[in-house]
């Protein structure tokens, strides 16, 4: 297939150039060290020779990503599963979720996809903030990963929005890939989930029609990822503390990676993918009538409800709920040495946090905060579904 030369700098890489980039990746010494922890005990000469015989990106993900990601559950997940059965496997969608890792929710739902039944993977979005070293970009291109441009000017992020647009309508209806990308912007430090008009107003950018049409050519399905414990949660609530303290506080490149190092290797306990029903149908009912930006929000509303509604909770989203609220209201979920195991681990979290005017009770407010918004949105959908 020919690729408009429009995407070049931020489409995944292709089978063609797939070959060059694994040379490039072999004398890149910063890679050689990352990968000596990621696969110890095996040559990189014998890396190299099960990459160079992989043909297709797809391929590729089979041969190294699916086997890492299933050692990855092994070792840091109580069990990982995905609920797909509201979607037709012979199809492809765009699948917008919450955020709460940066590299495993997107990278977890392709291993899933494939094993559910489905034909392929996912082409990811990914932040061009995150590509800290050369190696990172050329690893996350070979993995089908595609870039949004991030701290650009008005005028520079309006062509940035429309090219990247343009891709994920190519991809979907061109190449016949599945899309992940996040609700927002980054990850949702408190958990409180929501998604933003700037993402389907970006996607409503191309395609041809309404805004209904556009949107209905990317076969939208809201996707719910819930983490019963969240490997970095007591860095989301440092960088809370951090930015209370600083309005103007922004993270370093090395703190991204920490980030991915820390989602990637940390504890996950139970992990639970679910997906809702492709939107197309209820974009359908519509009114014609509705005016642009009073209806984006309310697709993003109906996203943020499908999200909320699927969620998969947990013991400690409901102690973290009753702890906040300083009531029992939901003690008949879980049992002592439940509420023990979680408080153990906030306080080991907390421990972890070196800032040197750490704010112990705003940062265990901001654990419980982030534990307890889950079900607090849970609740809100199902009391609107009521109504």
């Amino acid at each position: 297939m020919i690729i408009p030369s429009e995407f070049d700098d931020i489409r995944p890489y292709t089978a063609e150039e797939m070959p060059a980039i694994f040379d490039v990746l072999q004398e890149d010494q910063l890679f050689r060290a990352v990968l000596g922890r990621l696969i110890p005990g095996v040559s990189l000469q014998d890396v190299m020779i099960k990459a160079h015989s992989c043909k297709t990106p797809l391929d590729f993900q089979k041969q190294f990503s699916y086997p890492m990601l299933q050692k990855n559950m092994e070792l840091h997940t109580d069990g990982a599963d995905m609920d797909a059965n509201s979607l037709d496997q012979t199809k492809n969608y765009t699948f917008v979720s919450n955020h709460r890792d940066i590299v495993l929710d997107s990278a977890y739902l392709s291993k899933f996809l494939l094993d559910c039944g489905f034909n392929n993977t996912v082409e990811i979005a990914i932040g061009n903030n995150l590509l800290a070293y050369p190696w990172i970009e050329h690893i996350v291109r070979l993995n089908k990963s595609f870039i949004v441009k991030r701290s650009l000017t008005i005028r520079q992020q309006l062509a940035a929005s429309k090219q990247l647009s343009s891709y994920i309508h190519f991809a979907i209806s061109k190449k016949s890939e599945n899309i992940w990308i996040a609700q927002r912007e980054g990850r949702a430090k408190d958990s409180n989930d929501r998604t933003q008009l700037s993402i389907l107003k970006m996607m409503a950018l191309s395609g041809d029609g309404t805004i209904m049409d556009k949107l209905k050519e990317l076969h939208i399905v809201p996707l719910s990822i819930s983490y019963e414990f969240d490997p970095c949660d007591f860095l989301k609530a440092k960088e809370l503390q951090q930015k209370r303290d600083n309005p103007t506080f922004h993270k370093t490149n090395e703190d991204d990676v920490l980030s991915m190092e820390t989602g990637i290797i940390g504890y996950k306990g139970h992990v639970h993918y679910q997906t809702a029903a492709c939107i197309d149908n209820w974009l359908e009912k519509l009114s014609s009538n509705t005016v642009n930006n009073q209806l984006f929000t309310v697709i993003a509303s109906h996203i943020d409800h499908e999200i909320h509604s699927h969620y998969r909770l947990y013991a400690n989203n409901y102690i973290a709920y009753d702890r906040l609220t300083e009531g029992s209201r939901f003690n008949r979920l879980y049992t002592l040495p439940e509420k023990k195991r979680f408080d153990d681990y906030l306080a080991g979290q907390i421990s972890k946090i070196d800032l040197p005017n750490a704010d112990h009770d705003y940062l265990q407010h901001m654990l419980l905060t982030m534990y307890a918004n889950p079900l607090i949105n849970y609740l809100k959908a199902a009391e609107t579904k009521e109504q």
